[in-house]
């Protein structure tokens, strides 16, 4: 092989595809490689069974119509995932100038020069004006990449416009379940304005009674500033309730991105909790971690960070880069196309970096140092998607209990002041019996609502904390889009 044609070779060699990046390889999980057990715990929910969260779209997982509509909306307003939509736009602009810089840039220039020469520097003798006209088509300082110092900054841009998109898949995942659970908390809060409503009703009715028997000397001035008291506690509830709906009408007006929420939801008057979600044990997974959106995210953060480091360690090595230019020249227009008037440069150029006070080394430190704190972040972010699961299971594991116990309270309470009122309608107990019993009843009340709340907003979370939240059809038709 002739020397010339050898250069070549190990020249496509080197443009190829070496780099100076560390091979990566995927951290080993912080974490159990098993669910947590115990007491807290269901035994199914340890074991690896049913489907995946994040192949349970929101439509399958949501059955409330009404809530299937707020999401919608949301999806399609809400500003906070707009924001990581455009993001995303902006990484992948970012990863398309990181891809030109890997192709020389090609320009072309024409120009004028005028230059007045006097006569003292003339040839001839007198003063005169030399012209020169040229068109040169230019290749302007284009980096041979022997060292991948480009292909490694292009890996980088690549791999956080990767990060910028499960990004964007995390936002709309905790939108998601942002919007149930606050759509839950205002069903809730009004179920709960309801029985304070009605409560406020009864205990009214009850102190118009006792008045009536005070003013004829029935019953005591105690009685009757006891039931007052009643009516005033009941009054303050129905007017902090009243106040939650609004508010969560505010925050939920905030998640869907309009100026208010719809008519259609307003005026519908269904307050069931129990109808907003849909899901068996069968559907839950075990082991779906490094799976999750925000992990995707932070692994490609740590690859990006990997990636910038091939870059640093290509700075302690020569770079090479070339400057051309081929076109006409001529001191006339009329001979600028003629035969003859060719010209061309051609001008490499090579930078060894000899003594720069350390900088190439202090720039190979921090790209280090920022992969190391990517991988603790990366870890982190594994540790934490561990806990939320955790954490959702061990509720998942007693809420059902916790109802049962509930229900039963509440059933207990209102048999409780049924009696105290007979009791106290036929003289046998003071009328502070009914109010104790009243109130148990109304508190045991307002915590089957708040036990029921908890119960579907757990279901949400371990949805969310699984990886769910994502219609995977609607997905991948959006990236065929983009």
């Amino acid at each position: 092989m002739k020397p010339k044609t050898l250069s070549l070779a190990v020249a496509a060699l080197f443009l190829g595809g070496c780099t100076l990046i560390p091979k990566y390889e995927q951290p080993q999980a912080p974490v159990s490689a098993h669910w947590p057990t115990g007491p807290a715990y269901r035994a199914q929910d340890a074991e690896a069974s049913g489907r995946l969260a994040s192949e349970i779209g929101w439509r399958e997982f949501f059955a409330d119509p009404n809530l299937q509509r707020l999401i919608e909306t949301a999806l399609a307003n809400n500003r906070d995932l707009r924001v990581s939509a455009l993001n995303i736009q902006r990484a992948q602009a970012m990863y398309r100038i990181r891809r030109a810089d890997m192709l020389p840039t090609v320009g072309i220039g024409a120009g004028e020069t005028a230059q007045r020469i006097p006569a003292d520097l003339s040839s001839t003798g007198q003063m005169m004006i030399a012209h020169q006209y040229g068109v040169s088509a230019n290749i302007s300082s284009y980096e041979l990449d022997f060292f991948g110092r480009i292909r490694s900054l292009n890996e980088q841009a690549l791999e956080l416009y990767f990060s910028t998109e499960e990004a964007w898949r995390s936002a709309q995942i905790s939108l998601v379940s942002g919007v149930t659970n606050t759509y839950l908390a205002w069903l809730a809060d009004r179920q709960r304005q309801y029985v304070a409503q009605e409560t406020l009703k009864s205990q009214q009715q009850s102190y118009d009674l006792i008045k009536t028997r005070y003013d004829q000397g029935i019953a005591s001035e105690l009685d009757l500033r006891q039931a007052q008291t009643s009516v005033e506690m009941a009054r303050f509830d129905a007017a902090s309730y009243t106040t939650y709906v609004a508010q969560d009408e505010n925050a939920l007006s905030l998640l869907l991105g309009t100026p208010a929420l719809p008519e259609w939801l307003t005026a519908n008057k269904t307050e069931d909790l129990g109808a907003a979600i849909r899901l068996t044990a069968g559907e839950i997974p075990s082991a779906v971690l490094q799976q999750r959106p925000d992990v995707l995210a932070a692994e490609h953060q740590l690859k990006a960070a990997n990636a910038n480091i091939g870059a640093a360690r290509a700075a302690f090595f020569p770079s090479i880069s070339l400057t051309t230019s081929v076109g006409t020249a001529s001191a006339s227009l009329s001979g600028l196309f003629k035969a003859g008037s060719g010209v061309w440069s051609f001008a490499p150029q090579i930078s060894l970096p000899i003594f720069d006070s350390g900088r190439n080394i202090a720039n190979l430190e921090v790209s280090e140092t920022d992969r190391a704190i990517a991988l603790a972040q990366y870890e982190k972010a594994v540790q934490t998607a561990f806990r939320e699961v955790a954490d959702a299971l061990a509720q998942r594991g007693t809420i059902d209990e916790q109802l049962a116990a509930q229900k039963a309270l509440t059933e207990a309470t209102a048999a409780t002041f049924r009696l105290a009122t007979v009791r106290y309608e036929k003289g046998i107990d003071s009328y502070l019996n009914v109010l104790d019993a009243q109130r148990a009843m109304y508190s045991a009340d307002l915590g089957l609502i708040g036990i029921q709340l908890a119960r579907q907003m757990n279901q949400v979370a371990l949805y969310k904390s699984l990886g769910g939240g994502i219609d995977q059809q609607e997905y991948q038709g959006e990236r065929k889009a983009n």
